[in-house]
This record gives structure tokens, sequence and C-alpha cells, in this order.
């Protein structure tokens, strides 16, 4: 006789949404990221909510700051691994150029240049892979 052993339901969900490429299309990344975050069970004011959060709010306005092609919108992924015990974020822009963190600052530089290097902090990792089409899409990935 086999036994059967039952599989473990399936956890990935997803995530996606284009914006316009403005200020206020960032903002609503934002709302409805952390919106997402607590329909899929993680609670506000958890380090894997805040981490998430920031990671989304730096890429939009990456996106929108830096990734601005005109006519163009960006887009937002999410992605709950719950199996895999990872939640990712992606947004994706049409320009052409790799984004890149401030590697040094001077005393009284501009207080720009710094979003990659806080969503390196809050991530346990990141990256850019080029896109479908042109442009790329800026990554993160945060433990659950």
């Amino acid at each position: 006789m086999t036994v059967q052993h039952p599989q473990p339901p399936v956890t990935v969900r997803t995530f996606a949404q284009r914006f316009s490429a403005t200020r206020r299309g960032a903002r609503l990344a934002r709302l409805l990221a952390a919106h997402q975050f607590t329909v899929w069970g993680i609670p506000r004011g958890t380090a894997v909510f805040d981490a998430a959060a920031l990671a989304v709010a730096e890429l939009a306005a990456n996106a929108v700051l830096h990734g601005r092609v005109p006519g163009r919108d960006f887009e937002l992924v999410l992605v709950y691994d719950g199996g895999g015990g990872v939640l990712r974020v992606e947004v994706s822009d049409t320009h052409p150029g790799r984004p890149l963190p401030l590697v040094c600052a001077e005393a009284g530089s501009e207080e720009r240049g710094r979003g990659l290097l806080l969503v390196e902090a809050v991530a346990d990792r990141w990256g850019v892979r080029d896109r479908c089409g042109p442009g790329k899409t800026v990554w993160a990935e945060i433990a659950l």
C-alpha cells in the first residue's frame, strides 16, 4: 500500500500594477503595496512590512525621478512566496540607464542618491536586470 502525503498548499501570490511615472503614481504604488502586504497577512509595524514598504517607496521614487521616460509608465510587481520564505519587490521602467548606489557623499552634498543604499540595508538581496522591452527592472527580496 502506498501512503500519499498531502501536497502543501501553493503559497505564491502576485500583485502587479502599472502607475504613471509621477510623484502621485509613486505615492499610489506605496499605498497599494502597503495594503497588499496586510492582505497577505504581513502586519503593519513588523520588520518585514517596514522593509518591504521602504523598498517599494525608494524603488518607485527612483523610477519616477531617474527612470522616467515621457509618456511611459512604471510597473510594480510584488511576489509573496510563503513556501520559499521571501517577499519580492520589483519596479520596472523604460529608461535604459542602470541605477548605481551612492558610493560616498561629501559633507554638505545634496540629500539625494541614497535610495539604493537604503534598499540594500533593508533587503536580503537586491539587483537590476534587463526587462522584456526597453528599460530595466530593479528588485529587492526580503526574507519572511
